[in-house]
């Protein structure tokens, strides 16, 4: 089953003790439909000594969520938003279903880098 949200996505909580409280996609997990977000259901989780060297403890770190207790947040317009999928030059990217701006911003961002460094090598073999 494939899942709308990202790792690297923002994210906002809509269900839950941390609903209302937003964060960044740290891990997505497709199979299990579930995402761990950064300063989000924070769960302790006990730790034995198992050396000398070692020490143990209480660790905290972030527990997972189900994917449907989470919304993402466009980066356009900054409002937790339903994801729809449109093909733009044969590749499926996700939009933003209030303003229709691409959510997929790390592959336009690479696209726009690769595009600039060719026009500046194109400007140095012109002249």
């Amino acid at each position: 089953m494939s899942m709308n949200v990202k790792k690297g996505d923002n994210v906002l909580v809509i269900a839950g003790k941390d609903k209302g409280s937003t964060g960044k996609v740290l891990e997505a997990d497709p199979k299990n439909s579930k995402v761990r977000v950064e300063k989000v259901n924070i769960i302790s989780k006990h730790k034995k000594a198992r050396s000398a060297q070692d020490t143990g403890g209480i660790m905290k770190q972030e527990g997972a969520l189900d994917v449907s207790n989470v919304q993402i947040i466009c980066p356009e317009c900054n409002k937790a938003t339903r994801v729809g999928h449109v093909e733009v030059n044969g590749k499926k990217i996700r939009k933003c279903m209030k303003c229709g701006a691409s959510l997929d911003v790390k592959a336009d961002s690479k696209k726009a880098k690769k595009e600039s460094k060719a026009r500046k090598s194109r400007k140095t073999e012109d002249k």
